[in-house]
């Protein structure tokens, strides 16, 4: 603070300078006291040593920054090494970070990046119990809560996590929850092998039993067991009225558990979710981000999205319905178990979090996000324990679309780009997941469509999905081509989102991926009428324009518009060695990926 206050005062006196420097250059010819050039030039040049004197101080480092607000270069470690050029200019995490960093320094912590998919580096040096930044809507702070609230149990959930990240979570968590509702904390470690991560842990954990006996607890999976499975093992060693579960790379903000503790007492059987704020990977500092409904898309991938239409009319300070939930939440132990708890036949990454949403909402409950209770989480730029995410994603999301989708569980398969018959992906055992469905006497999904999640597009017009091949070029798929742009084109087949195609009930041919929402916009193929080149056109607009964008096809027969008669072929390229055209049918045959039904 006095660096802070040190520097505010010379710049500003630095400025008066300037500011009557130049005022007294400008406006010397009309000033009456000034009687010759020598006297006003021997005067410019002791303003000049003075503002050379001032530069320097100014140039000589600062003390180190609050903690609220780390900079990038003055939370770093002192050295006594001159600072190098950047050794790696194309890394994440040196694009706006690390300048003044020495050549061992930069390689220690694009290695540790590396490792975590963030600055431990960095992290390694912020002081632990630093407050960030209070970000809560100003009508926030005006509410009171009442003393008499639920205990909590805080779950903090890792594996192969920095030590100094799990440090800053667990006091964070200590600091900004008042010690009559904070049960226990308990690390879940889900079969760390980093070795310091092991007595380093525990001597901290017994550092905080000097101040607050038995307040943490340590559970240590032999064997990696997946972010599910490690949730379920912290809610079954809570003993707190509430468990709330978090990542590890997380720091709570003052005021955090009140409004979500209040609500839950409020409604045992509400779901309630805080609203993340943003630590940036490269320098921890944090970004305000705005309050938003937690939902998802049909691959069951989760997404932000507004609350409700009138967004512009929701009130930050008060708790809003959500479609489902992120993965960081807090619920009452006891509702959590007579709903089922969590799906312990989830795998490794992704899915449970959205089950647990849809359950809640089917089967009695409710989820919310509470705007006044926020939490700030690192968003890392890579995931290093888990590269490809997809496996696991796909197969938790065909579990849980198999329990509890009924018939838009077919959603899932065309948003995977999956057989709806003989997939070959094994999902587990699900007989005791729908007993229990069965026993809760829960809604349809069809409900939860109409009631809680009405953006949703039902998809029940989609004949076929996937690739879109001709017979002639077997290797090469039609592809959306550049975006932006509206020509779409042939490309060697990879089957990923640009070559995802789609075909309907109306005759539509949907190129470059089918959207999950009402609100999106899906780019359908278009005969312009004249010309040989196809194009994309935004589906709604073709429609409204009468675009030629209604299509005759049958699985391995031709692709003929129903307007011109024409058909979408491939012709030898100018530049390339196939390219697609709209011509005169000559009888080519397509076949797309998967059928939904045989017409």
């Amino acid at each position: 603070m006095k660096a802070y206050f040190r520097v505010g005062v010379i710049g500003a006196f630095l400025y008066l300078i300037i500011f009557m420097t130049g005022r007294w250059r400008e406006e010397k010819p009309h000033q009456k006291h000034v009687t010759n050039q020598e006297a006003m030039n021997r005067k410019l040049d002791r303003i000049q040593e003075t503002l050379n004197k001032l530069a320097n101080l100014l140039e000589k480092p600062a003390k180190k920054s609050s903690p609220e607000e780390p900079s990038p270069n003055k939370n770093q470690k002192e050295s006594k090494q001159a600072a190098a050029p950047k050794l790696y200019p194309n890394s994440e995490l040196f694009l706006k970070w690390g300048d003044g960093l020495s050549e061992e320094e930069q390689k220690e912590a694009e290695g540790l990046f590396r490792i975590y998919g963030y600055n431990a580096f960095l992290s390694n040096q912020l002081a632990l119990d630093r407050q960030l930044p209070d970000m809560r809507d100003p009508r926030c702070l005006q509410k009171k809560y009442p003393r008499a609230l639920p205990s909590v149990s805080v779950v903090l959930i890792y594996v192969n996590e920095a030590l100094s990240v799990i440090k800053r979570a667990v006091r964070s968590v200590i600091t900004n929850t008042p010690e009559h509702l904070l049960r226990e904390i308990i690390l879940v470690d889900d079969h760390s092998t980093y070795n310091d991560l092991g007595k380093p842990v525990e001597d901290y954990i017994d550092e905080i039993h000097k101040e607050r006996p038995g307040l943490v607890k340590r559970v240590w999976h032999t064997s990696q067991m997946g972010l599910s499975q490690s949730r379920i093992t912290g809610w079954e060693h809570a003993t707190g009225d509430v468990v709330a579960i978090l990542d590890a790379h997380i720091e709570a903000t003052r005021g955090w558990a009140e409004p979500l503790l209040a609500q839950i007492k409020a409604d045992r059987t509400v779901v309630v979710s805080p609203v993340f704020e943003k630590l940036h990977f490269d320098d921890l500092h944090v970004e305000r981000y705005m309050s938003f409904a937690q939902g998802f898309d049909w691959a069951l991938w989760c997404m932000y999205e507004f609350f409700k239409p009138n967004w512009n009319d929701v009130d930050e300070s008060q708790p809003q319905k959500s479609p489902s939930v992120m993965g960081i939440f807090a619920a009452d132990r006891g509702f959590l178990r007579e709903i089922g708890g969590l799906d312990g036949g989830m795998t490794v990454y992704g899915g449970e979090n959205v089950e647990l949403g849809i359950r809640a909402w089917l089967c009695g409950g409710s989820v919310k996000v509470v705007p006044c209770s926020r939490v700030a989480h690192i968003e890392r730029a890579h995931k290093p324990y888990a590269p490809d995410l997809n496996p696991s994603m796909r197969r938790n999301a065909l579990r849980l679309a198999d329990i509890w989708l009924d018939e838009y569980k077919k959603n899932v398969f065309i948003a995977w780009n999956v057989p709806l018959k003989d997939h070959g992906i094994d999902i587990g055992d699900v007989s005791k997941r729908k007993q229990l469905r069965k026993q809760l006497k829960c809604k349809p999904f069809s409900w939860y469509l109409e009631n809680v999640y009405p953006s949703l597009e039902r998809w029940d017009d989609v004949l076929g999905y996937g690739v879109l091949q001709n017979s002639l070029v077997k290797q090469q798929c039609v592809d959306q081509g550049d975006v932006p742009g509206s020509i779409p084109v042939l490309y060697e087949c990879h089957s990923e989102e640009p070559q995802k195609c789609f075909y309907n009930t109306e005759g539509e041919i949907i190129i470059g991926g089918l959207r999950s929402h009402k609100y999106s916009r899906n780019r359908c193929l278009v005969d312009p009428g004249s010309g040989s080149i196809p194009t994309l056109h935004e589906c709604n607009t073709a429609r409204l324009n009468q675009l030629h964008m209604n299509w005759d096809f049958r699985q391995g027969r031709e692709i003929r518009n129903k307007a011109t008669q024409r058909c979408l072929e491939v012709a030898p390229g100018e530049y390339l060695d196939y390219q697609l055209v709209i011509q005169r049918c000559s009888g080519q045959s397509w076949t797309i990926q998967n059928l939904v039904t045989t017409a």
